[in-house]
């Protein structure tokens, strides 16, 4: 905090050189803020949409809400036809579908070494 303070305060001296490092500290926050807000935001929303896209029959699958199940049938509408236990669907929308709960279903098991 004292550090700020000391670098705000050197430039005091000259309006130019104040303004200049206003100018420069605005611009270094603004990138800090992309770097680590807004990049891994869209960089997760880009691998959300091509999981989705990549859904397929018999697929396991868990939804944002906790329901597990089988796609039985990838609708056309952006819908899919779930199956939840043997002669019973649902239809549920492919946005619903939880990317990280989905993959740690799908996951293979791990071999322990004894």
């Amino acid at each position: 905090m004292q550090l700020l303070g000391i670098l705000l305060n050197m430039g005091k001296g000259s309006a130019q050189g104040s303004s200049n490092f206003s100018l420069i500290f605005m611009g270094a926050m603004i990138l800090v803020f992309w770097l680590f807000m807004i990049r891994p935001q869209a960089k997760k929303a880009k691998q959300q949409k091509a999981f989705i896209s990549d859904l397929k029959k018999g697929d396991k699958v868990i939804t944002i809400a906790g329901i597990h199940g089988t796609i039985n049938k990838v609708n056309e509408d952006g819908t899919l036809s779930l199956e939840v236990s043997p002669g019973s669907y649902l239809k549920i929308e492919k946005s619903t579908v939880s990317m990280e709960m989905s993959a740690a279903l799908n996951k293979p098991a791990v071999e322990s070494k004894a």
